[in-house]
């Protein structure tokens, strides 16, 4: 085993502060990546203060992971050192249910290993996440970075941008077709320029004005206010697919009402309460209201290649480590366009 520097949270309650954790030597499968970057997920907060209460102590988040192949085992095939490499929000599944051979890791029924606070198989105890300097993982869950894109701009791709691109990509969304995207944050931002980029007319929904202008230049070709109720009925069953990315307590009927016949909503978003849905908001005109978890590892690859394509990258603000505690604090205000991203290299200060 080797050290590596983290920052964790040690209770619910106590800021993230530097820890030295112990990662497992490369095996014949693993490659041993240097962390340039890693992206602040609204998740690693819910973690850190247990606020799903499951959280292991110590807890280094971070599931937004990019950096350098540093080191490779005897079997690896992907990857040589020196290569770009990515992590997402799994190291690893059972391989064998029937969700993992479709591809679909997110949904094994085993249940996925997670980044972080997952069952660690290799070393026991708990995995640590990408607020480190270093991690190691097995090839088949490690992806390969498009060198053309800026590799700060990239991490958040890692979580943000597959859990939009995924149910776009699922529910065939492109030329022809009307698409909503809900709330402009972290997810929703992605949400907006995957659907402009897939060629679907884009419609983004928000209760803030001052959003609007962010709204179109991220590429929404309309921009809602949904505080405005007669902006909202002029929209009445007019959309084949809206993706609603909001995690605080909203009206949904409101969006479902907005289906055209045999429309999908799908939600992204993780409201703390259940979401009251009327019966009749789905049986007329025979709508669908249905959810989605990040993506599988190639479908995963397949978004990164795609925003290689297009120069999608999220919009992001660079930190150090060293501010990470001030940044959940404005994470919880809204004051962020649109993802923090660590600098990695400020763990070494």
């Amino acid at each position: 085993m080797s050290s590596s520097k983290s920052y964790a949270a040690q209770t619910a309650t106590s800021a993230l502060a530097p820890l030295s954790i112990e990662r497992r030597e490369p095996g014949a499968h693993d490659v041993h990546i240097d962390i340039l970057f890693c992206g602040v997920c609204h998740s690693d907060l819910h973690q850190a203060r247990n606020e799903w209460h499951n959280t292991i102590y110590p807890c280094v988040p971070g599931h937004e992971i990019v950096g350098r192949v540093t080191k490779v085992g005897d079997h690896v095939t992907k990857f040589k050192e020196g290569d770009l490499a990515a992590v997402g929000c799994m190291v690893d599944s059972c391989r064998t249910c029937t969700s993992c051979e479709a591809g679909l890791e997110q949904y094994c029924l085993q249940f996925p290993t997670f980044t972080y606070n997952g069952q660690d198989k290799h070393l026991g105890g708990i995995t640590y996440g990408g607020y480190s300097d270093s991690i190691v993982v097995d090839e088949a869950f490690t992806l390969k970075v498009p060198a053309n894109l800026d590799l700060a701009a990239v991490a958040p791709l890692l979580c943000a941008g597959i859990t939009t691109y995924s149910p776009l990509h699922h529910w065939k969304v492109g030329p022809g077709q009307k698409v909503g995207i809900v709330g402009l944050g972290g997810l929703g931002h992605m949400g907006v320029k995957f659907a402009h980029a897939l060629g679907a007319h884009t419609v983004l929904f928000t209760t803030s004005p001052s959003k609007v202008e962010d709204g179109l230049k991220l590429g929404a070709n309309e921009v809602v206010i949904s505080t405005d109720a007669n902006a909202m009925a002029k929209h009445a069953m007019s959309f084949d697919f809206i993706l609603d990315a909001v995690s605080a307590e909203h009206d949904i009927n409101a969006y479902l009402s907005l289906l055209k016949l045999d429309g999908n909503l799908t939600l992204v978003g993780a409201p703390e309460n259940p979401l009251p849905v009327a019966a009749f908001n789905l049986l007329l005109p025979r709508r669908s209201f249905s959810g989605s978890a990040i993506g599988g590892i190639a479908e995963t690859q397949e978004m990164l290649d795609f925003c290689s394509e297009k120069q999608i990258v999220s919009e992001i603000e660079i930190i150090d480590i060293q501010q990470i505690n001030e940044a959940y604090e404005r994470l919880l205000k809204g004051d962020v366009k649109y993802r923090f991203v660590i600098d990695m290299a400020s763990l070494k200060n």
